[in-house]
C-alpha cells in the first residue's frame, strides 16, 4: 500500500517560510540534495496544492532541460517532470504539466483509494492546506522534517492553532554537514483533549 509522506524544510521554531514566503534561510548541501533525489526516485507520485503545483510546473520542466543547471538538479527535475502529479484544486484552475490529474478536495475515501493504487509513495511538498487537511483526517503516514538551525521568530507555521495535538514516533535522525537535521517521524496517536503542563 502506498504511503503519504510529507517532506518539509522547517526552522527550529516551526516555520516553513518567512512572513512573505521568504526562503533565504535554507541551507542546501550535497547530502540534502541526495536525500531529495532518493525520495523522489523511490516515490510514485506527488500530491500538491494548486499554488505549489503551479510553482513547480513553472520551474522544474525548464530546469530539467537547462544546461545552466548542475547535473544533480537536472536529474531531480527530470524525475519530478516524469512523475504522476495529483493536484488538489477546487477551482480547477491548474497549471499545465504532464502526468497531472486533479482532485477537487482532500476526501478520506479518495485518498484511501490513491493509497491502494500501484506505485511508490505519494510525496507532499509545500501545500500547507493539503497537509493540514490530510493531518486532520489522519492520512499522513510519515513526516520528513528537514530541521534548519535557525529561529525565524515569525513567518508561516506548518500547522495552525486549530488542530489537535499529534503524538509522533521517531523513525530516524540524521545530521547533514550544513547543520540541517533530517528527522523522520511516524504518527502514533492523536490527542483530542487539552494538554496540561505541570505547574
Amino acid at each position: 500500500m502506498r504511503r503519504i509522506v510529507v517532506s518539509m524544510w522547517i526552522t527550529l521554531d516551526g516555520f516553513v517560510a518567512g512572513p512573505q514566503d521568504q526562503m533565504d534561510w535554507l541551507l542546501i548541501d550535497e547530502r540534502l540534495q541526495k536525500y531529495e533525489q532518493e525520495l523522489v526516485e523511490n516515490a510514485g507520485g506527488l500530491l500538491l496544492g494548486r499554488v505549489t503545483h503551479s510553482d513547480f510546473a513553472g520551474h522544474w520542466p525548464k530546469a530539467a532541460q537547462s544546461p545552466a543547471e548542475p547535473e544533480e538538479v537536472r536529474a531531480y527535475a527530470r524525475r519530478l517532470d516524469a512523475m504522476e502529479k495529483i493536484v488538489v484544486s477546487a477551482s480547477g484552475r491548474t497549471a499545465t504539466w504532464r502526468n497531472t490529474r486533479r482532485i477537487d478536495r482532500v476526501r478520506a475515501e479518495e485518498i484511501d483509494e490513491l493509497k491502494r493504487g500501484s506505485g511508490g509513495d505519494l510525496v507532499v511538498y509545500g501545500s500547507l492546506g493539503v497537509i493540514r487537511s490530510l493531518d486532520d483526517l489522519g492520512l499522513v503516514d510519515e513526516f520528513h522534517l528537514l530541521v534548519h538551525p535557525v529561529f525565524l521568530r515569525r513567518g508561516k507555521a506548518l500547522f495552525d492553532d486549530g488542530q489537535a495535538a499529534l503524538e509522533l514516533e521517531l523513525v530516524s535522525a540524521e545530521r547533514f554537514p550544513s547543520g540541517v537535521a533530517l528527522m523522520k517521524y511516524r504518527p502514533v496517536g492523536r490527542r483530542t483533549a487539552h494538554v496540561d503542563f505541570p505547574s
